[in-house]
Parts: structure tokens; sequence; C-alpha cells
């Protein structure tokens, strides 16, 4: 029996959801761990981005927003409107992990924040279509007269990937504001920095509320902007930043805290193999074109650093040898 009858796929393998629940769990430890030594600050970035995922995906299901999840070991809340823990898990970690990754190629404010939101959104453009199949979650086509695996980006919502977009900008964007604010006003307290998160938490709330409801619903009857030209415009927007921003800043390449790379290839490996395992990429060559490409992306710009850092520990060598 079909979990869902509008989607020709049966119940996913009994191991896949206990391997994804399980690596999370691990490697949430992992990222708490460095977050610890690293300081209050990122303490506070990294369970807050797990709160703000909980909520804001408890808000949305609560609120009959078009989906609900599968049946993870950890849910709250109550069925079917309940939200699995590993997926604030997965918020908290991609946001923390994209934004060490940010951090050390130092560059300025909002260079920084495009960056963060751009790593995030190309690992939820990897494995959406597939935990989709998988039954990890569930979107609501009914009524709609749509193919449930065709309709927008193969059955995954063009709103969900601008609501990425957004959660991911406001959060990151927020936080380094009120850090900013902080150091500037008090550089030795202990305190300032875990407040950042909690302040941004509000904010990025506040102002996703405000995006979703209203700025998305104007946009549309107004001017017929729909999520789709929303979340292409935002990408488009945020590569721009990047750009800019990468040209005039100085960028200092330093070695990498190694969970910056191991979070994103845990997403993309587990998703890219149950993509061929399962069939999925039967469906369409653009589901194994994303991803890939989004792969060879995030090894190189993850590579760049560590290759760059040799050489200058190689130069400084050298250059000591000379003397």
């Amino acid at each position: 029996m079909l979990p869902f009858s509008s989607i020709p796929y049966g119940p996913a393998p009994s191991y896949a959801y206990p391997i994804v629940e399980i690596g999370a769990y691990l490697l949430f430890v992992l990222c708490f761990i460095h977050a610890v030594k690293s300081g209050v600050g990122d303490v506070a970035y990294l369970v807050g981005g797990m709160l703000f995922g909980l909520l804001l995906e408890y808000v949305n299901v609560v609120n009959n927003l078009g989906y609900i999840y599968g049946r993870f070991t950890i849910m709250f809340g109550t069925a079917p409107k309940d939200i699995p823990l590993c997926i604030g898990i997965g918020w908290g970690m991609i946001m923390y992990t994209a934004r060490l990754f940010s951090d050390s190629l130092k560059m300025t404010l909002w260079t920084s924040v495009a960056m963060d939101t751009l790593l995030a959104i190309s690992i939820d453009l990897s494995m959406d279509t597939v935990a989709y199949r998988l039954h990890m979650w569930h979107w609501n086509w009914a009524g709609t007269g749509l193919d449930p695996l065709k309709a927008d980006w193969f059955g995954i919502p063009y709103g969900n990937f601008f609501g990425w977009v957004c959660v991911v900008f406001f959060y990151s964007s927020a936080s380094r504001l009120f850090q900013k604010w902080f150091a500037s006003r008090n550089r030795n307290s202990a305190v300032l920095p875990a407040l950042a998160p909690v302040l941004a938490i509000i904010v990025s709330q506040i102002l996703l509320y405000v995006m979703l409801v209203y700025v998305n619903g104007f946009l549309k009857q107004q001017f017929g902007i729909t999520s789709r030209h929303r979340f292409i415009f935002a990408l488009f927007v945020l590569s721009l930043m990047l750009i800019n921003g990468l040209r005039k800043s100085k960028i200092q390449f330093a070695r990498l805290p190694y969970i910056t790379w191991l979070i994103p290839a845990f997403f993309h490996i587990y998703f890219l193999i149950f993509l061929f395992t399962q069939n999925f990429y039967k469906e369409h060559v653009m589901l194994v074109i994303v991803p890939v490409m989004l792969i060879i992306i995030s090894i190189v710009l993850h590579l760049l650093p560590l290759v760059q850092w040799r050489k200058r520990e190689v130069d400084l060598v050298a250059s000591e040898q000379v003397f």
C-alpha cells in the first residue's frame, strides 16, 4: 500500500530514517563540541538555529501550510501536526557550519550573509526532492490539478525554497548585526554574545511572518509575482551580493574546521545515494544534474581554503629556510 496515493513510491527502506536521524544527532554533537570550544556566542548561534528551525516548522505544520512530516523516532507535537527533532537539528547545523565557512574567509557582513544563504539553499535543493519521495515530508497538492511529482520543482513548492532563503538570510544577518552592535558597546561581556541569536530569532520570525503573510500576497495580487519569481530573483540578488563582496574584500583563507565540510557532505551524499538506489533519478535528468552540480561546487568551495592555507604554510616554511 502506498503511503500517499498520489505518489507512486512505496514506503522508504526501513534503514533510511534511522540513518539520517542518528547521523544528524551525532553531527550535532560534533557541532556542539566545536561551538563550546569556540565560545558562548557560537553555542548560542547553533542552539538558536535549532530552536528557530523547530519553531518555524511547528508553526507551519500547525497552521496547515501545505505539508506534514513522516514518522521519525523523536517527534514533537500531536500527529499528524508534529515535527521531528532531527529537522530542527538540521536547520541548526546547516546554518552554523555555513557561518563557520563564511567567517573563515573574513568577508564583509553582507557578503558573509549572502554566502551563508547560498550554502544553505544548495543543500536544500539537493535533498528536498529525494526526501519528499522517501516520504520524510509530504507536500499536499490535492485539489490543485497539478502532478505531485512535477508541480513546481519536481513536487517541491518554490515557496519552500524562498522560505529557506528568507530564514537563513534573516537569522544570519540579524545575529551578525546584533553581535556587531553589542561588540561596539561592551567587548568584554560574556553574556551579550549569547543574546544576539535570541534577539535574531525574534526579529527573524517577525520578518518571516511579514514576508510570507503580507509581502508575498501583495506581490502576487498586484504584480503577478509568484514564489518562483521571488526565489529566482533572490538567488540572483544573493549571487550579485556575493560576487560584488568578493571583489571588494581581501579574502583571508584559513584552515576550516572539519565540520564545515562534514555536515554538507553528509546531506549531499545521503540523498544522492537514495536518489539512485530508489530509482528516483529516472523521472527527469534534472534530478541528477542539479544535485551533482551542487556537490561539485561544494567540493571546490571547501577545498579552496584548504589548498590556499597549505600553500601559505609551504611558502612560510620556504621563507624561513631562506633566512
